[in-house]
């Protein structure tokens, strides 16, 4: 029969749910198990796709362009898997199914309520996602704290799943955190006890904790947690901060996290981490260092281009390097330009965005790219920023701007995509998900990718316009890519540098520590011919 897996939180949020259940995911997977991974989102927006970074960290896309929380970025990465929109649950997605089907009149004129209605469309999402990956295992993810009053729905939906499937088929795993109180001097485990009850008290008794804290957990807090929560002392995991979150699944390994889950779920299989391992092993003891630089408007959150930032430390996985990321916002460039900013960098990678607050300084540092010789990556807004650049001081376009930030430019370089216009609403309505391409011959991509068509995933509404593309293409912009029809410029390179190559899609979505993503690794290899 099928396992579930249920990941709760509690305490605070952003306690390091989505990397736990990612690396047991990873675990799971090297014991030759076929996983699947699903994020529960209390809120009631219908999906992440409207929300600003500062407010929910950066959007992440699937291959079916679901826009989905950045927590499905860690799922794909450390498990190496391509999930779907069936992965994320929203409570706007549960509430919107379940009025729909009451104003179709599906419910025969029962009364509808949060118990049994909402928590069976709940239920039915669960082990829908299963059903479609086929998997073995399904780890399911509950967003939020414990006590949460929009999470109260999906803790009594999966109380409910173990009582229908059975304690052998299902498992409860509750991570917390040990605060470190200065003053004493001492790790306190009370918040952990009294999130626990909280948790016991609506009918869920947690069967492993994983305990983040700053400091080594004693053996008298271990037997202490064990007391007051009623779970056996083994049960009780230790999740120190690393250096690296790449390591946590074998140190999580070494503390016994994989087997005690396989033993309770009778899960055979001896694990294999030897692919994991080599990533290790190369994060650990790099034999090259490089400093590049990220360029955007959203730096006050790390979350926000978290999928970026892992794709570069990717490419240096892929070359053996240690890769440093300086951020540098955009709207700084502006203000002091780029020299100062830039100083001692090797590369700059400019990613996506929204809004033209920042604009002007991404442009300035993708000419100090150009005109200085230094690798150059663009991603989605980021080329759109090298075409208008390219147009501005190479075709000598000095207006150009793209049609979102312009409408008085006598050169829309970038303008609204025809199935675009007329749109009205925001969610879920741009080019979204993964379209295939043609890379051209005699270009730097194809020689990157090795290959005459690739599939990349997308999120915009603008595109380059054709109108202007000969007059590019004749001042030696080389379009290296574009959709199976033609219409639809998807790479662009520079062929006199050292790396000068931007994307219309987002190819951070697509990396892997195992398998970086080959625009990144060339990137830094790039980057580290730089430095020489």
């Amino acid at each position: 029969m099928r396992k579930f897996i249920f990941v709760t939180g509690g305490v605070v949020s952003s306690v390091g749910k989505g990397i736990t259940t990612a690396c047991l995911g990873r675990l799971l997977k090297d014991r030759g198990r076929k996983v699947t991974i699903q994020k529960i989102d209390p809120y009631l927006n219908v999906d992440a796709g409207t929300m600003s970074p500062f407010q929910h960290g950066e959007v992440f896309v699937t291959d079916d362009g679901a826009e989905t929380d950045l927590d499905l970025g860690h799922y794909e990465r450390f498990v190496d898997l391509n999930l779907t929109r069936l992965s994320n649950v929203t409570s706007g997605q549960v509430y919107g199914a379940v009025i729909e089907k009451e104003r179709a009149g599906e419910y025969l004129g029962k009364t509808v309520q949060v118990i049994p209605h909402l928590t069976d469309e709940i239920k039915s999402r669960i082990r829908g996602v299963g059903e479609q990956d086929k998997a073995e295992v399904v780890i399911c993810e509950i967003g939020g704290t414990v006590g949460d009053i929009e999470g109260q729905p999906f803790l009594e939906a999966i109380r409910q799943m173990r009582r229908e499937l059975g304690p052998e088929n299902t498992l409860f795993i509750h991570v917390t955190l040990i605060p470190y109180v200065g003053p004493s001097g001492e790790s306190k485990t009370k918040p952990t006890q009294h999130s626990v009850r909280e948790l016991r008290n609506i009918g869920i008794q947690p069967d492993i904790l994983l305990c983040r804290s700053k400091r080594p957990l004693t053996k008298e807090m271990r037997d202490k947690i064990s007391l007051f929560c009623d779970v056996s002392p083994e049960a009780v995991i230790e999740g120190l901060d690393t250096d690296s979150v790449y390591e946590l699944p074998l140190i999580f390994e070494k503390q016994g996290f994989g087997g005690l889950v396989a033993d309770r779920l009778g899960i055979d299989g001896k694990p294999d981490h030897s692919e994991w391992e080599q990533v290790v092993s190369r994060v650990r003891k790099p034999s090259h260092r490089v400093t590049v630089a990220m360029v955007g408007k959203y730096m006050a959150l790390q979350d926000s281009y978290i999928s970026v930032t892992e794709a570069i430390k990717h490419g240096g996985i892929a070359n053996d390097a240690e890769v440093e990321v300086r951020r540098v916002d955009s709207e700084e460039i502006e203000k002091h330009g780029p020299e100062k900013l830039l100083e001692g960098i090797s590369g700059i990678v400019v990613p996506g965005g929204y809004g033209d607050r920042g604009v002007e300084g991404k442009i300035q540092a993708i000419r100090h790219c150009r005109e200085n010789k230094i690798p150059f990556l663009g991603l989605c807004l980021g080329m759109q920023c090298a075409v208008i650049e390219f147009a501005r001081h190479v075709c000598g376009w000095e207006d150009a701007h793209s049609a979102e930030f312009s409408d008085s430019t006598k050169h829309p370089v970038l303008h609204l995509m025809p199935d675009q216009e007329g749109v009205t609403d925001k969610g879920a309505t741009q080019r979204l998900g993964a379209y295939p391409m043609r890379i051209l011959p005699g270009t730097r991509a194809r020689k990157i990718y090795g290959s005459a068509r690739a599939s990349e995933r997308h999120r915009h509404r603008y595109e380059v316009n054709n109108e202007f593309r000969d007059g590019l293409e004749d001042k030696g912009l080389v379009i290296s890519g574009v959709s199976p029809d033609g219409r639809l410029v998807e790479l662009i390179e520079l062929p006199d540098h050292p790396f000068f190559l931007a994307s219309q899609f987002h190819p951070e979505f697509k990396s892997r520590p195992n398998r970086a993503h080959p625009l990144f690794a060339e990137f830094v290899k790039a980057a580290l011919g730089q430095g020489k």
